[in-house]
């Protein structure tokens, strides 16, 4: 048996040939790989060029600086790419006047909406990789380790999961693509920004009195206020590269030396988030065939009035 056919539905294999052989998919390669590059360049120019000091060596410090900044560059591309992937699969299908007939096939809902997300996360994952190449270039340099590229680039795929699953929610509840990708979008700029602002904000009002709080043996060591950040990308992103900053991030006293953060900021964010991503794949499993459970509905409602009707003597 050929193993394609047993691994791969005819659903994704439609969608891996729509979406990998268009001029589009190739176009929007060159352009995200592009523009990582210019980021890339543009650093190195700005730290060898207009440094200040006169410093012309590029060291390991700036090269674990570039690699700093090109990690958030691609979360950042990551999050306008992934939702605009996902945030019509389903929704536009429906306008196309194709997902009655997508329905009525042999696949089963979990596998429409599996196939739908792995196809669009596919391609996303193939842009991710191909920049592997200008993540080389900090290795030129050094500071950077293989196993953090490694935990960076999983983190990437955790995040464009967790925006593809919500992408693929929002199409399947609303008919119109254009409200569900830009809901999607929506809840990506809570997920990013409004977690951060609202971390931000809290820690101006928590930090003016915590420190000066007497420290007892029984007083909490650390404040609440870190697990906002656990809730934003760019924390649990900084936490993967200095794990010392969720220490900073729970305002952990130094009054034990053992003394240390509950739990790291990309621990709590794949814990949240991962009940995310599972409950808006069961949302979506149970939302795809609105008309089979209003079948459902009405037959159990329609059942009690049947044996009313067959014991009545009349």
């Amino acid at each position: 048996m050929n193993w394609s056919r047993k691994w791969i539905n005819p659903v994704l294999d439609k969608e891996f040939r729509l979406r990998m052989r268009t001029p589009r998919s190739a176009i929007s390669l060159l352009a995200y790989v592009l523009v990582l590059g210019l980021i890339a360049l543009g650093y190195i120019y700005v730290s060898l060029y207009l440094d200040r000091q006169g410093n012309q060596a590029f060291n390991s410090g700036a090269g674990r600086m570039m690699f700093y900044v090109l990690s958030f560059a691609q979360l950042v591309l990551i999050a306008f790419m992934a939702p605009a992937l996902t945030a019509g699969v389903i929704s536009g299908e429906r306008e196309k006047q194709t997902l009655s007939m997508l329905l009525t096939t042999q696949q089963s809902s979990s596998t429409i909406i599996l196939s739908k997300l792995f196809s669009s996360l596919s391609f996303m994952t193939l842009i991710v990789v191909a920049t592997m190449p200008i993540y080389s270039i900090v290795f030129l340099y050094g500071g950077i380790s293989l196993k953090q590229m490694i935990y960076i680039f999983l983190f990437y795929l955790f995040v464009m999961l967790l925006l593809g699953s919500l992408g693929v929610l929002f199409s399947t509840l609303f008919k119109r693509t254009m409200i569900s990708v830009i809901v999607t979008y929506g809840v990506g700029l809570c997920i990013f920004l409004m977690t951060g602002l609202l971390y931000l904000f809290v820690m101006s009002i928590v930090q003016r009195n915590y420190y000066s709080m007497p420290t007892t043996a029984t007083g909490p060591t650390y404040s609440f206020v870190g697990y906002i950040l656990g809730l934003n990308p760019a924390g649990a992103l900084i936490s993967l590269f200095e794990p010392g900053f969720s220490k900073g991030a729970f305002l952990v006293r130094n009054g034990n030396l053992n003394s240390d953060a509950p739990i790291q900021l990309w621990q709590e964010f794949l814990l949240v988030y991962s009940v995310v991503i599972i409950g808006s794949l069961w949302i979506s499993i149970r939302k795809i065939r609105p008309v089979a459970r209003r079948k459902h509905r009405k037959q159990r409602y329609d059942a009690p009035s049947v044996e009313t009707g067959a014991s009545d003597p009349s």
